[in-house]
């Protein structure tokens, strides 16, 4: 039984990896997580600078999900290379980076330090605000992603995912502008914008007034937008978005992704991205799944 899966020509063992911002960059999962068992550790997002993030209260709790508006929180490139690749480096596992910036200046100096380290993809944020364009993210206007996506390949070593935001009115335009551009695969969707109100203080939930939604709740309209995007590009598409079960991560699969990620799912069960290698494993022994491609897209 093969659950192996080629994405942009690097190949994972199983198509389990873990979504950006959720799981920290392995370190924090290693006491509960096999991190050998994972396709790939998709690390949380990394800025040419350290970023403070967003004032707090910055999470919380909705129904059937999570707000968060934590801000792109990291330590920026120089302790992200001396500290959190040099431990993921230990792991037979793929080390996927997310990379986050404020302008194509931000992007492509985190992604030229990192040409040289035993990093395998790299996983570029353009839900990030574009602070030259006025704070709109790059991932809102398809001229934009294609020519972030541009100028990000033009200093890659490794092949780039573009993680699209699904706060647009076409997710297949998003994701034929990132394949014009020369992206290597995508991957959707990032968080929904949302809100919460606290009735009692009568005062919002999030500091920041808005967040981004995650988890369960958001499920149904990830698994519409990774099949709108799996058939509008030919480069192979990652979904996340919700999956918190096996079931969850085959549908994705069946609609047309080649590798998902698991992200809120983390939080309140940190064993969850191995239930979910295992459980589909399983499936495809019920039902005589030799070779996990014959389920890539299988519902067409």
């Amino acid at each position: 039984m093969n659950t192996k899966v080629n994405l942009a020509g690097v190949t994972l063992k199983n198509p389990v990896m873990t979504a950006s911002g959720t799981f920290g960059s392995g370190a924090e999962y290693a006491e509960f997580v096999d991190l050998n068992q994972l396709g790939a550790v998709v690390t949380k997002g990394v800025a040419s600078v350290p970023w403070e993030g967003n004032p707090t209260p910055r999470v919380a709790e909705t129904y059937g999900g999570m707000l968060n508006a934590v801000g792109l929180q990291n330590p920026g490139i120089d302790l992200f290379v001396e500290r959190d690749v040099p431990f993921l480096a230990k792991y037979d596992t793929r080390i996927v980076v997310n990379v986050c910036g404020r302008t194509k200046e931000d992007y492509c100096e985190v992604v030229s330090r990192l040409s040289g380290q035993p990093v395998d993809l790299l996983e570029i944020n353009i839900s990030c605000p574009n602070v030259k364009e006025g704070g709109i993210a790059f991932g809102q206007n398809p001229k934009s992603v294609e020519e972030i996506t541009k100028e990000v390949k033009k200093c890659a070593s490794q092949p780039i995912i573009m993680k699209l935001s699904p706060n647009v009115t076409d997710i297949s335009e998003m994701a034929r502008a990132a394949e014009a551009g020369g992206a290597d695969a995508v991957s959707l969707i990032n968080t929904l914008t949302g809100m919460k109100i606290d009735i009692h203080k009568r005062a919002f939930a999030l500091a920041n007034k808005t967040g981004g939604l995650s988890g369960p709740a958001i499920h149904p309209i990830a698994v519409r937008m990774v099949y709108e995007a799996a058939h509008a590009v030919k480069i192979p598409v990652v979904g996340m978005g919700g999956i918190a079960s096996a079931e969850d991560a085959i549908e994705m699969i069946l609609a047309g992704a080649t590798a998902i990620s698991v992200g809120t799912a983390n939080f309140y069960n940190p064993t969850v991205t191995m239930e979910i290698v295992s459980g589909i494993r399983e499936y495809m022994e019920q039902y005589g799944v030799k070779d996990i491609q014959e389920l890539v897209g299988a519902v067409g």
